[in-house]
C-alpha cells in the first residue's frame, strides 16, 4: 500500500520531466539532459560536431574533435527536480571511448502511513553511469555503442539494470547533408523495485537528418523518435460514444488518424549559426505540446529555444524547454577542451 501511493505522487512528476511511463522502469532513459537538447526540444543525432552532449545520444558521433573535451550539464525543473550529466572522452587506438553519469533528483518528499500519520521525508533519485564507444569507419561513416549500468532508488525501494545501445552517422561528401541512427535502451532489470515488479525498459529507436543550407547560416533537423512503437498517443480509456441530440445518432469517439500518429513521433529543430561563436536555436515537438498542452491555455506547450557562445576556452549553453503552463525546464551546459588549458611551452 505504501509502495502504490509512493507511485501514485511519483506518477506526475516522471511525466513532467518527458519520459514515457507505465510498466516502464528508469523511465528517466528518455529525458532530455543537454542545454543543446533542451533548446531543440529533442536529442539531436544527426550531428557531427565537437558537443559531447550528443554523442551522449547517439555513440556513433564520438569523433576526434570529442577528444579530451569535458562537459557538465545541468538543468532545474518545478518543485526542485534536478537533472544532470556529466561526461568525458578520451581517444584509443581501438577508437574515442566517453565515460558518462546522468541522474535525475527528483526532491523531497513527506512520507505517511495508511492512517494519515506523518513519518517523516524521504527522498527519489535515479541514476546510470555507463560508457559509449564511436569509431570512424571512413570519411562518411561512423558507427558506435554503449553500455550502461542503471541505478533507481525511491524511498526504500531500489530497482537495478543494464542496457546496451548502437549507432550510425553517414554524412554527404559535401557535408551539407547528415543522417543518424540510434537503438537504445536495450536492456534488463536484474533487480526490481519488488519481487511482483515486472518492469519494463524503454527501448528507443530514433532515426534524424538534418540539413545546412550551403548559402545561409541555417541548419534544419528532423528527428524521429518512439519509433519502435507506432502510436504514442495517449487514447483516453475513459471516453465513451456520445448521442445528437437532435437525431438520436451515435457520436464514436474520435481516433488519432494516420496522420498524426506520424506527427506524434516527429520533432523538429533549426539552428541558426550567426557567427563562428554564437548560435541560436529553436525546437518543437508535436507529441510534447499535444500530450502536456492546458485545453483552454495552450500557450508555448511543445516549444524550445537556446543560445551557444564559445569563449576562448569554455563554450557555454542555454536551453528553454516550455512543457506547459505548469512548468518549463531551464538547462546551463559549459563545456572545455582540456587540452586547451596546458600551457605552452
Amino acid at each position: 500500500m505504501k509502495f502504490l501511493a509512493f507511485l501514485i505522487i511519483l506518477h506526475p512528476v516522471i511525466f513532467f520531466s518527458q519520459t514515457y511511463v507505465g510498466s516502464n522502469a528508469f523511465a528517466f532513459l528518455n529525458a532530455n539532459y543537454s542545454a543543446r537538447s533542451n533548446a531543440l526540444g529533442g536529442n539531436l543525432i544527426a550531428i557531427q560536431d565537437n558537443d559531447l552532449s550528443m554523442a551522449a545520444e547517439n555513440p556513433a558521433l564520438l569523433n576526434s574533435k570529442s577528444v579530451r573535451m569535458l562537459q557538465i550539464n545541468q538543468s532545474i525543473l518545478p518543485n526542485g527536480i534536478s537533472i544532470g550529466m556529466l561526461n568525458y572522452a578520451f581517444n584509443t587506438k581501438y577508437g574515442v571511448f566517453a565515460p558518462t553519469i546522468k541522474y535525475i533528483s527528483y526532491g523531497n518528499f513527506e512520507s505517511y502511513d495508511e492512517a494519515g500519520n506523518r513519518l517523516g521525508t524521504f527522498t527519489a533519485s535515479d541514476y546510470s553511469i555507463g560508457m559509449s564507444y564511436g569509431r570512424t569507419v571512413n570519411k562518411l561513416i561512423s558507427i558506435g555503442s554503449s553500455l550502461t549500468f542503471l541505478g533507481s532508488n525511491l524511498e526504500t525501494y531500489s530497482a537495478y539494470g543494464m542496457t546496451f545501445g548502437f549507432g550510425a552517422f553517414i554524412k554527404h561528401p559535401n557535408e551539407l547533408f547528415s543522417a543518424g541512427f540510434s537503438v537504445k535502451n536495450i536492456g534488463f532489470t536484474f533487480k526490481d523495485y519488488t519481487t511482483s515488479s515486472k518492469s519494463i525498459i524503454p527501448i528507443n529507436v530514433q532515426a534524424g537528418i538534418s540539413y545546412k543550407l550551403k548559402y545561409a547560416p541555417f541548419r534544419f533537423s528532423i528527428l524521429g523518435q518512439q519509433l519502435n512503437k507506432w502510436n504514442i498517443v495517449y487514447e483516453d480509456p475513459n471516453l465513451k460514444p456520445t448521442y445528437d441530440a437532435l437525431t438520436g445518432d451515435t457520436i464514436p469517439v474520435k481516433t488519432s488518424s494516420f496522420f498524426t500518429k506520424i506527427m506524434h513521433h516527429l520533432n523538429f529543430q533549426v539552428e541558426l549559426l550567426a557567427s563562428k561563436n554564437t548560435t541560436f536555436r529553436l525546437g518543437f515537438d508535436y507529441h510534447r505540446r499535444q500530450q502536456l498542452k492546458l485545453l483552454d491555455r495552450p500557450g508555448m506547450a511543445g516549444f524550445s529555444s537556446g543560445i551557444a557562445i564559445n569563449f576562448k576556452k569554455i563554450k557555454f549553453e542555454y536551453g528553454f524547454l516550455y512543457y506547459s503552463k505548469a512548468g518549463q525546464n531551464h538547462s546551463i551546459g559549459l563545456s572545455t577542451n582540456l587540452g586547451d588549458w596546458k600551457k605552452k611551452k
